[in-house]
């Protein structure tokens, strides 16, 4: 289980854009990765629309990553049905999403099974763990990553 000050475990995944991005090739920049299940369902839409609409507020605090198990060809829809600003990166083997503990046993409506559990992570620019999100709700989350960028 990772934690804060915990160095942050490097992964490689294919972006929106069909190009690899590293976390190690991003040192000296704040990082945030948000894990979410499934593009373009209820929940995970209002958490990345929530993004969108602060990201000019991001704009020189930190790079913002969505990681889902999601195909590459998924992420570009979702990307273009709602005008993401930032990255979106394919997980389908939920590797990444293990390193960071956002995977994990479900539980819905009764059935029992392993999925995304909704986690954002701040990597600082010293490539350490700066804040970890568990059980995020949707609603107002970019704001909260944002006032934890700000005060750190």
């Amino acid at each position: 289980m990772l934690q804060v000050g915990d160095t942050a475990p490097d992964f490689e995944l294919l972006s929106d854009a069909g190009k690899k991005v590293r976390l190690a090739d991003f040192q000296g920049q704040i990082v945030v990765i948000y894990f979410y299940p499934k593009d373009d369902t209820p929940g995970c839409t209002k958490e990345a629309c929530g993004f969108r609409d602060s990201f000019p507020h991001f704009s020189g605090a930190g790079v913002i990553w969505g990681i889902s198990p999601d195909s590459v060809e998924d992420h570009v829809k979702f990307k273009e049905k709602y005008n993401l600003p930032f990255t979106l990166l394919s997980d389908p083997d939920h590797e990444v999403a293990e390193k960071y503990s956002a995977w994990g046993e479900k539980n819905n409506y009764g059935k029992t099974y392993m999925g995304i559990l909704r986690t954002t992570i701040i990597v600082g620019a010293n490539g350490t763990i700066m804040k970890i999100f568990e059980k995020v709700k949707p609603e107002g989350h970019a704001e909260e990553v944002l006032s934890a960028i700000q005060t750190a």
